[in-house]
C-alpha cells in the first residue's frame, strides 16, 4: 500500500493527518517547505531507501539524528521531500534533488525489515499569515548582509530582496553555516517571525570577531 498523498501545506488545527514514512537521518542537513536540497545517495541502505521512494510516490522525510551509530535516536522534527530530479549513476549511485513538502513530528519508530528506517508521523500545520514586520525583514537583510560580507559569500542582494518572507528566512536557515543543533531549533520554529529571530541571532554569533579569531562552525 502506498502513502496517502501528502499536501503542500496542512492549515486545517484540528485535523491531523498520519502517515508512514521512510526516513534518511542526516546530520547537518535540513529542509523546508518549498525549497530544494540536493544529495548525493552513496550507502546501500540509502540507495535502497531511493529506490523504494521511485516505486511508491518519491516522498523521503529529512530528519537528524541525536547522536552517531546505525541507529540513533532522532530529532522529532523533519521535513517530507519530494524526489523532483534523480541521476542515476553507473555503480549505483544516484544524485537527487529533494523539494520540501511540509514538516512533521516523529510519532514512533516503525518495526520494519528494509535496510532504511520508517516512522509514523504527523503532518504539521502551516500558520496562516505568516510574515514579517517591515522592521524586522530590514533587521534580517541588514543581518545578513554583515554576515555575507564578514564570510566572503557573494550575493545576489537584488535577487533576495525580491524573495517573500518565509522564502527569505527558510532559505537562510538551509544554508547558513550553523552546527546540527542550531538547525534544528530554527527547523522547530513555529513561525516565520520567530525563526527570524533566531536567524538574526545565529548570524550575529556565528559572525562576530573576537580579536583575530573569527567564531565559526568548522
Amino acid at each position: 500500500m502506498g502513502f496517502p498523498a501528502a499536501p503542500q501545506a496542512i492549515r486545517d488545527p484540528v485535523r491531523v493527518t498520519m502517515i508512514r514514512l521512510s526516513i534518511f537521518p542526516l546530520a547537518g542537513a535540513i529542509l523546508f517547505p518549498g525549497l530544494h536540497l540536493p544529495l548525493h545517495i552513496f550507502e546501500p541502505r540509502y540507495r535502497a531507501l531511493v529506490s523504494d521512494a521511485m516505486a511508491r510516490d518519491r516522498r523521503i522525510g529529512m530528519i537528524q539524528p541525536r547522536g552517531e551509530g546505525d541507529h540513533p535516536p532522532l530529532f522529532d522534527i523533519g521535513c517530507v521531500g519530494r524526489i523532483t530530479d534523480i541521476e542515476m549513476l553507473d555503480d549505483g549511485r544516484s544524485n537527487i534533488v529533494l523539494e520540501g513538502l511540509s514538516l512533521f513530528r516523529v510519532v514512533r519508530d516503525l518495526e520494519v525489515t528494509t535496510q532504511f528506517r520508517q516512522v509514523e508521523a504527523e503532518l504539521l500545520a502551516v500558520p496562516a499569515d505568516d510574515t514579517l514586520s517591515l522592521a524586522a525583514r530590514a533587521g534580517l537583510e541588514l543581518e545578513s548582509k554583515r554576515f555575507a560580507e564578514a564570510q566572503g559569500y557573494a550575493v545576489d542582494w537584488d535577487a533576495v530582496g525580491r524573495l517573500d518572507d518565509a522564502s527569505l528566512v527558510n532559505g537562510i536557515a538551509q544554508i547558513a553555516p550553523f552546527d546540527s543543533a542550531a538547525k534544528q531549533a530554527l527547523l522547530e520554529a513555529r513561525t516565520v517571525a520567530e525563526r527570524a529571530e533566531l536567524v538574526v541571532q545565529l548570524l550575529q554569533f556565528f559572525g562576530r570577531h573576537d580579536g583575530e579569531d573569527r567564531v565559526t562552525l568548522q
